[in-house]
């Protein structure tokens, strides 16, 4: 058991402490900063090779299911050498494949090196999510979170920028990600940490998670959905409507930070709301905004900007809204085993989401794009409609506070300052709390 009693001695351990962490936490936010350019780079150099909307789909997809997979992998290759021999390994690994990606140029190559990537950074972020897991005293574990949880979210946002470094369409943005996953990993490799407990791949019930929330479980999926197709897809339709580099690369990070901004309001007028009719209302308006979007797409591009600071903070507030109502309706000892489920189920989703994405794209235009997110939003809001009318809400004594999440590995939710510590879970044989299923 991991012991995370805040310590004796303040002054002795706690600046050690947080200075290792503050290492892990950076090297964490190159590794993401990279990952932002990636996706971004693959999206325009995809369009130069005149990749179809499904095809580049297809490939983004891959990535996603390399991460999905990772997810049932890398622990048990981390239990068999260890972390620090599997963090190396897959460090190793990840760094190379951003250089062979620009040696040649091709759907197939390009969606293999795509599955490993995605292999390989769920294991890197296993592996940093452990070493922080184990640091962090149960005082801090709250805090921690929301400052792990707002650099992943920050980097994603600054890698759309360095979009605009260097020769953008040659070897340079591929090297550039080569560099920063290399950099990344001399803070963390510098951390004195020792090897964290061995990490398990996740186990869980489809059928447990769907009777205690099929609200949940519908709302990580159709986030999957749109999260999968934003960062794989955007791109493309950025330039198809006539963004220059530089606006497609603010569109996409103005996206993601109304995201991290406009969760914490959204969720926190949830604490106090029926989760779902806020869900509800989030969809609507998500399907309104990305619908005006679309007509704004062929009207005016230069309008798209600020309005993607709202898109951004409706699509990524979904998933968060999903896990707080699991949250609501489970017993708290369960917490880590339920949400990792739904993580599961939104890495899915990002996998469908980009190739779904791409055949809509294909038929109707790149600026479609818009028209698939308001699809997806609207199908969730009338099934959001219909939850509302089938169970009744969820008592405001049992309702807990609304964090903001991103999709990382099941590691980091140990960290959730929601779920019990390890020394006070209990054992909990029931799925929810009466629930009935909402």
């Amino acid at each position: 058991m991991i012991d995370r009693s805040p310590p004796s001695t303040p002054g002795a351990s706690v600046g050690p402490m947080l200075w290792r962490l503050s290492t892990l936490l950076l090297g964490s936010g190159v590794l993401v900063l990279g990952v932002g350019l990636l996706f971004s780079v693959l999206g325009l150099r995809a369009g130069v090779a005149n990749f179809s909307s499904v095809t580049l789909g297809l490939v983004t997809a891959a990535y996603f299911a390399g991460f999905v997979a990772g997810t049932f992998a890398c622990p048990v290759l981390i239990s068999k050498v260890g972390h620090i021999r599997a963090f190396a390994a897959m460090a190793s690994l990840a760094s190379t494949m951003p250089i062979l990606h620009a040696f040649w140029i091709d759907p197939w190559f390009w969606g293999l090196l795509r599955l490993v990537t995605g292999m390989c950074m769920v294991g890197l972020y296993i592996t940093i999510e452990s070493w922080l897991n184990a640091l962090a005293p149960n005082a801090l574990r709250g805090r921690l979170f929301a400052v792990y949880m707002t650099i992943n979210f920050v980097a994603m946002a600054l890698g759309q920028w360095l979009l605009l470094v260097g020769d953008r369409l040659g070897f340079v943005p591929f090297a550039l990600v080569s560099v920063l996953f290399s950099f990344a990993l001399l803070p963390i490799t510098m951390t004195k940490v020792a090897e964290p407990a061995v990490v398990e791949a996740p186990r869980f019930s489809l059928r447990k998670l769907y009777d205690a929330s099929p609200m949940g479980m519908a709302a990580a999926f159709a986030s999957g959905l749109i999260t999968g197709a934003f960062y794989g897809m955007t791109a493309v339709f950025g330039k198809s409507v006539g963004f220059t580099d530089a606006g497609i690369a603010t569109f996409m990070a103005t996206a993601i930070l109304g995201g991290a901004a406009l969760q914490w309001p959204v969720g926190h007028y949830s604490d106090s709301h029926d989760r779902r009719l806020v869900l509800l209302w989030v969809c609507i308006l998500g399907a309104g905004v990305t619908g005006m979007a679309f007509v704004l797409a062929n009207v005016s591009v230069d309008s798209l900007l600020p309005l993607s600071l709202l898109l951004g903070g409706l699509i990524f507030s979904i998933y968060g809204l999903g896990v707080a109502h699991v949250n609501d309706v489970i017993d708290s000892s369960r917490l880590v085993e339920f949400t990792g489920g739904l993580l599961l189920i939104h890495g899915v989703g990002a996998a469908i989401g980009p190739v779904l994405a791409g055949a809509v794209m294909d038929v109707a235009g790149p600026a479609s794009l818009m028209l698939f997110y308001a699809a997806v939003m609207a199908t969730l809001a009338a099934y959001a409609f219909k939850r509302i009318h089938a169970a009744a809400p969820v008592p405001a004594e049992l309702k807990g506070d609304f964090v903001a999440v991103g999709a990382g590995s099941q590691v980091v939710l140990q960290m959730d300052p929601r779920a019990p510590a390890e020394d006070e879970a209990e054992p909990s044989g029931g799925a929810s709390q009466g629930s009935g299923g909402r």
